[in-house]
């Protein structure tokens, strides 16, 4: 990082909010030591940011994330690879079909791959991130596409025992309406697992009042049924994530 953006980033921090006039979200009580890695995750999820934005932000970004969202800076790949082990038991797990969704570099497939799941494919729009994923040579299908836009045809209704997704919720990253689709793609009695920092869901506009209502609606229309809704500390950035599992029930592609 150069010294400007060292120098924007510590202002950021020590102004509270400005970067360059323009508001960070989020960047309250940011260490200053994280405050460089913030900029960069700031950077694909901006206040008004674009999907096509977005998507290119992160391939930009890609051979640098790991770098930055390094683990204790970035906890929700152990915390996700926990969610599932928790609910598969161990002689299980090699046997269980999970789709990472906004896969990224693939360190949710390595927590996974580390608790004794062998079965795990890839959904992941950027295309520098999934050539960083393919290098750790734990992923089986992988497919370069979003989730929530249109249905991913490459894959067909009830593929998945789980579907787990870690980091990939954000400014102008997956909408609402994709929980529908990953509904779609999990058997019936299968789980959907969301880890996600905890204050998206008071800002994000896309999820203000409007994510968990949509989720509540579903369990309500017997779609799905939930199993746990928790707060994490520490997930990123020091801050609280969120953790929502739930349990498919009628897979609207069935």
């Amino acid at each position: 990082m150069t010294a400007k953006s060292e120098n924007m980033a510590t202002n950021g921090v020590s102004n509270g909010v400005k970067n360059g006039g323009a508001k960070i979200e989020g960047i309250e009580n940011v260490q200053e030591t994280d405050s460089g890695a913030y900029l960069a995750n700031y950077r694909a999820h901006k206040k008004g940011i674009s999907h096509e934005e977005m998507v290119k932000a992160y391939s930009d970004w890609a051979n640098n994330y790991d770098v930055d969202l390094c683990p204790g800076r970035y906890n929700g790949p152990e915390i996700a690879g926990d969610a599932l082990a928790d609910h598969f038991p161990a002689d299980q797990r090699s046997s269980v079909k999970i789709l990472d969704v906004a896969a990224g570099t693939g360190r949710v497939g390595h927590e996974l791959h580390k608790r004794g799941f062998k079965l795990i494919d890839a959904l992941e729009p950027s295309p520098g991130m999934l050539e960083v994923l393919s290098g750790r040579n734990i992923y089986q299908e992988k497919f370069e596409t979003p989730i929530g836009y249109d249905a991913v045809e490459a894959i067909p209704p009830n593929s998945y025992d789980a579907l787990v997704i870690a980091g990939g919720m954000g400014e102008g990253h997956i909408p609402v309406q994709a929980v529908d689709e990953m509904i779609r793609v999990v058997k019936p009695g299968g789980i959907v697992v969301i880890v996600m920092r905890e204050e998206y869901l008071s800002y994000v506009q896309e999820y203000v009042d409007k994510l968990e209502p949509y989720m509540d609606d579903l369990e309500a229309k017997s779609q799905w049924k939930r199993l746990s809704r928790y707060i994490v500390p520490e997930y990123s950035f020091n801050k609280n994530g969120v953790v929502f599992k739930y349990e498919v029930i009628n897979s609207n592609g069935a």
